[in-house]
């Protein structure tokens, strides 16, 4: 992990809802929180300081306005059926490239291990696969959209 990436992950993380982040990835840990409270990175002595990104991050705004969390809480329906969830944090295609069609429709039919769609994260493109053998009932996310950890993605039933 180099300067850019942690730059790249400060800028996803200000522009995500999430209020705390850990990454811990090859002798290198980074913690950020939006709470206004510093955090402080840990590393070891094989990377330089310069390195390390040491900021607050000062959301100008809210992280979650009250009408937010509102509108979040109207939105939870139940759902019956088998829920894919994104395994990682980052942006949500539903085709392979710009242009194309996407990879998987509502309706369509889908065995266990079938790619449903992509995952962006720090430039790395993500196949996220069927858990479940099933049809697609529903798909709860728009193409380009921002996606956290563990939020649901496809209804199969």
């Amino acid at each position: 992990m180099n300067y850019n990436d942690i730059k790249e992950l400060i800028s996803i993380i200000d522009n995500s809802k999430l209020t705390n982040f850990e990454l811990s990835m090859d002798n290198v840990n980074v913690k950020m929180s939006k709470t206004g409270a510093e955090f402080t990175p840990v590393e070891n002595s094989n990377v330089p300081q310069q390195t390390v990104v040491s900021q607050s991050v000062q959301p100008t705004t809210p992280v979650m306005p009250v009408v937010e969390e509102e509108t979040i809480a109207e939105e939870k329906v139940e759902v019956s059926g088998d829920i894919v969830k994104s395994p990682i944090v980052g942006t949500f295609y539903a085709s392979t490239s710009p242009g194309k069609p996407p990879i998987v429709s509502k309706g369509d039919k889908v065995s266990k291990g079938d790619v449903l769609c992509i995952v962006e994260a720090m430039k790395v493109m993500n196949e996220i696969t069927s858990d479940f053998d099933g049809e697609i009932l529903d798909i709860l996310v728009e193409n380009g959209q921002f996606v956290e950890f563990g939020e649901p993605l496809f209804v199969i039933g």
